[in-house]
C-alpha cells in the first residue's frame, strides 16, 4: 500500500497545475483505504513512508517542499485520528477526505506563513486553497469509498 501511495505521489508531482501547492493528493486515496481497512496507525505509516520516499525520489528531501508535505500530512493525520471516531452512519471516507484535505492545506499555509512567507498577504490565497481542498477532498473520498466497496475485505473475500 505504501508503494501505491508513493507511485501516486510521483504522478501527483508530474501533473502541471497553475498554482504551487494545489495538487490532487492522489496518494491520500490510499491513505483513506488503509485507514478504513487497517486503522490509523497503519495509515500513519503509509503516509509517513510516502512523504519520505516520495521526497527522496523527487530529490526534495529536507527541502521546503518536504517540510510543507510533512506538515500537511501530520496535521491531516491528527484530524483523521479524530475523524474515524465520528459516527459511521454519517461520516466515512468522503467526509474524512474533506476534513483531511482542509487540515493538509491548513498545515501547509501555517508553515508557509511562519517560515517561508512571513506576511499576512498569504492568507488572501485561503479561498482558492479551500476550494481546491473541498473539490479534491470530495473526489478522492469518492474514489476511496468506491475502492472500499470493490476491494475484498480480507483473505476470505478474495477466495469468493
Amino acid at each position: 500500500m505504501a508503494a501505491a501511495a508513493i507511485g501516486l505521489a510521483l504522478i501527483d508531482a508530474a501533473i502541471p497545475l497553475p498554482l504551487p501547492g494545489i495538487k490532487p493528493g492522489l496518494a491520500n486515496i490510499v491513505t483513506l483505504v488503509v485507514l478504513a481497512r487497517f486503522g490509523w496507525a497503519t495509515a500513519a505509516w503509509v503516509s509517513g513512508l510516502r512523504v519520505v520516499a516520495g521526497s527522496l525520489l523527487l530529490g526534495q528531501f529536507m527541502s521546503p517542499g518536504f517540510f510543507m508535505s510533512l506538515s500537511g500530512s501530520l496535521l491531516s493525520l491528527i484530524v483523521l485520528a479524530f475523524s474515524v471516531r465520528l459516527p459511521g452512519r454519517w461520516f466515512g471516507p468522503v467526509s474524512w477526505s474533506i476534513l483531511a484535505a482542509f487540515a493538509h492545506i491548513g498545515g501547509q499555509l501555517l508553515l508557509a506563513r511562519l517560515w517561508l512567507i512571513p506576511h499576512n498577504g498569504l492568507f488572501y490565497l485561503v479561498p482558492l486553497f479551500s476550494a481546491a481542498a473541498l473539490a479534491f477532498g470530495i473526489i478522492n473520498g469518492l474514489i476511496a469509498a468506491h475502492l472500499l466497496d470493490e476491494l475484498p475485505n480480507g483473505p476470505s473475500d478474495a477466495l469468493r
